[in-house]
């Protein structure tokens, strides 16, 4: 494990190293981190979920997505747009979910600018920053995976252009490492692949 390679899992097949770390991790790794998601409501709730990870453990924001979930309506686009000042005290008093003033009120304004896109446009947009697979080769060890790319920062500089906020270069590349724009399972890894492996795409509710 030291040089951040594939580990053997206790059913002895290989997965990147964080996937055994928790229980949790292991169901996540298995069946959605690297598996393409689509749908503006889905990647919305990637989006916002990325962001309030921010500085954070991902398994902080996984074990309270439920929460969330209940608590930003499922993150339905049109649901959030009509979130009221009522709803943002609710929110920030809400000890389910992370009670960040700057990571709410992004949540609730991209709401409300998402709301007035065409229907699958921000859909096409993220997916538009999916790099060709065929030049980025399998990742060897957690070493060989970068934090940013040029995708991702192109990404987070035209989601900022267009008035998403909280979404910078590494929260970009997290999007697209969780929703299978890119396949940064270990080479080794049992997971890689994603739907190829035969699992199917994951579901828009996650």
């Amino acid at each position: 494990m030291s040089d951040g390679g594939a580990v053997a899992a206790p059913d002895g097949r290989l997965r990147c190293p964080w996937g055994l770390a928790t229980d949790d991790y292991l169901v996540y790794h298995d069946t959605e981190w690297g598996r393409p998601v689509h749908g503006d409501d889905a990647l919305f709730e990637r989006l916002c979920l990325e962001a309030f990870q921010s500085g954070l453990s991902w398994l902080t924001i996984l074990r309270r997505r439920e929460t969330f979930r209940t608590a930003f309506a499922g993150f339905r686009i049109a649901e959030v747009a009509k979130f009221t000042g009522t709803d943002r005290e609710r929110l920030l008093a809400d000890p389910g979910i992370i009670r960040n003033k700057a990571k709410v009120d992004a949540t609730l304004a991209n709401a409300k600018v998402l709301a007035g896109w065409r229907a699958g446009e921000l859909d096409e947009l993220i997916w538009s920053y999916a790099p060709d697979p065929a030049g980025r080769p399998a990742p060897r060890g957690l070493g060989d995976v970068p934090a940013i790319t040029p995708e991702s920062t192109a990404l987070a500089k035209e989601l900022k252009k267009r008035s998403i906020r909280f979404v910078g270069p590494t929260t970009a590349y997290a999007l697209m490492q969780a929703c299978g724009l890119v396949d940064d399972h270990l080479a080794q890894c049992v997971a890689r692949g994603g739907a190829a492996a035969g699992r199917g795409p994951a579901s828009p509710a996650g």
